[in-house]
């Protein structure tokens, strides 16, 4: 089977194939890069959804026995 002028003009040359492949792989090591950061960044975001609800738990907790102490000193609630 033989190529036609078009057909050859389309075939890679080896040093294209190289060069190609080597831009392939900086690409990838980019791309793991931007990765291993949005996964940092995912990381920190749970991390403070966690917080943050325990943060209102706290403060419910707080705030009940808050009302608790104002109960039994006969104080009225600010709020």
């Amino acid at each position: 089977m033989t190529l036609t002028p078009e057909q050859f003009a389309k075939l890679v040359t080896k040093d294209e194939f190289y060069e190609l492949k080597n831009e392939i792989i900086e690409i990838k090591g980019d791309v793991k890069k931007i990765l291993t950061s949005v996964d940092g960044i995912a990381k920190k975001h749970n991390d403070f959804e966690t917080e943050m609800v325990s943060n209102q738990a706290t403060h419910v907790r707080f705030e009940k026995r808050i009302e608790g102490l104002e109960k039994r000193q006969g104080m009225t609630q600010l709020a």
